[in-house]
């Protein structure tokens, strides 16, 4: 059976809580600017909001080392900040400019930055899941303690290759850290209407036998914890964990989703229960933050946007010869 903790506390300085409010408070800043963005028709494809889910990303990442692995599916932007991509970096590449992570040429769907270990970014449901595992492969196969973090929605889990993956790394016993962030909708479909089975612990980790654990992902200190405590298992030898984070979305599934299929007293509750504005108290309870405080970061925040939005828009687009480049080719092979 799932277990859902609500309660436990690691153990967090104020400088790193203070860190990670504002990492969250960047990534909410940096979503709604982008989203004017794209309603001003300067940034083209697909857009996927994170409003809402910040603690789930930065709670997680918060506790990794520089030298360790992060992947993720199609809503990446928060995962990239929270993980160090700079903003004018994410910003340029949602404009499709050569300063980009990637160059310009992955998009919104596609951030990625090797350097720092981000590996994307992935379109197509599911896809990354194996990934992460070859790369947890790669990690064993080379002695080192490093980890990897794998981020995914709930509706990935109907996807046949992730559960290939599952049984594979729990076989292996590799360093991966699976978290499902279930924002309970699969683009505009609900968990009720899409599972058979409502338990996602049994569904993605008991069948494996993978240690697997639900938690609220809203609670960003619990998100930490939980994270720290897998990393540990996997630096260890003890290999891969299962975290259903429980989240929420603010926005539909894509910036062109009007999201009608929910009603308006849940987004309503969301709101009243908005992550960054409860911690925000919790750190007031602890004299940590005041308000004078708060404006003064989300001044900070509010400059570094505009800043990164004015690169971006400064910056030139990627020049034609680009297509040819960072191509795989396969090799000629002689004729027979």
């Amino acid at each position: 059976m799932s277990q859902v903790q609500t309660e436990a506390k690691p153990a967090v300085t104020r400088s790193q809580a203070l860190g990670w409010l504002r990492k969250m408070m960047l990534i909410r800043r940096f979503e709604e600017r982008a989203e004017m963005m794209y309603q001003k028709q300067k940034i083209g494809g697909f857009f996927h909001q994170y409003s809402g889910q910040e603690p789930v990303a930065v709670g997680s990442i918060g506790v990794l080392r520089e030298d360790d692995f992060v992947i993720t599916a199609y809503r990446d932007h928060g995962h990239a900040l929270a993980r160090g991509i700079e903003a004018r970096a994410a910003m340029a590449e949602l404009l499709g400019k050569v300063t980009g992570c990637s160059k310009g040429k992955g998009g919104s769907m596609h951030f990625f930055d090797a350097e720092k270990g981000f590996l994307g970014g992935h379109a197509i449901v599911g896809s990354h899941i194996p990934l992460a595992a070859g790369v947890a492969f790669a990690i064993k196969y080379r002695g080192e303690d490093r980890v990897c973090l794998c981020y995914f929605g709930e509706g990935a889990l109907n996807q046949g290759s992730v559960h290939e993956a599952f049984n594979m790394v729990s076989l292996w016993k590799l360093p991966v850290i699976y978290i499902l962030e279930n924002n309970q909708y699969a683009m505009g479909t609900s968990l009720d209407r899409s599972s058979a089975i409502r338990d996602l612990i049994v569904r993605g980790a008991t069948a494996y036998g993978i240690p697997g654990v639900s938690i609220n992902g809203n609670d960003i200190e619990l998100m930490a914890e939980t994270t720290r405590e897998a990393v540990h298992r996997a630096r260890h030898g003890e290999g891969p964990s299962f975290i259903e984070a429980q989240t929420y979305r603010f926005k539909g599934h894509s910036i062109s989703d009007p999201a009608k299929y929910r009603v308006q007293e849940e987004l309503d509750e969301a709101h009243r229960n908005d992550p960054i504005v409860i911690y925000q108290d919790v750190l007031k309870e602890r004299d940590w933050l005041d308000d004078a405080t708060i404006e003064r970061v989300a001044e900070e925040v509010k400059r570094e946007i505009d800043e990164c939005i004015e690169f971006a828009e400064q910056s030139p687009e990627p020049p034609l010869e680009a297509l040819y480049e960072d191509v795989t080719l396969a090799p000629h092979l002689p004729q027979e």
